[in-house]
């Protein structure tokens, strides 16, 4: 039986994640992990019921991957990040052609998180 799907993003700096993934987009830290020190790191993050890994290790993953994200209160979450400005990226929200409202931000490695709310029909 299937349980959950946890994408793993390549990344290649893991400070710079963090500023992107737990200081802006408001993720915690799981767990984190290295063979040795100055080995690649392997760490966890969640935020409500999404879970992704992040891995500085080749081979894990290839940059560029988009995660399809469905969220409810989008405009809410969009002003949560508008108050807390990351000097790289000013998202928007947009309507799309299969009747969703989407925000997409892209991380400093090129992977893509595009969050999206259906619209309600009234």
């Amino acid at each position: 039986m299937l349980l959950q799907n946890i994408p793993i993003l390549r990344i290649f700096d893991v400070e710079k994640a963090k500023e992107f993934y737990i200081n802006w987009l408001g993720f915690s830290i799981t767990f984190e992990h290295q063979f040795e020190p100055d080995a690649p790191y392997y760490i966890g993050i969640k935020r409500d019921t999404i879970e992704l890994h992040l891995s500085e290790h080749h081979g894990d993953s290839v940059p560029g991957v988009r995660v399809f994200i469905m969220c409810d209160q989008l405009t809410e979450f969009h002003a949560e990040l508008q108050s807390r400005p990351y000097k790289y990226y000013r998202p928007s929200i947009q309507e799309t052609f299969y009747g969703c409202l989407e925000m997409t931000v892209q991380d400093p490695f090129g992977n893509k998180l595009s969050f999206n709310e259906y619209i309600k029909k009234e």
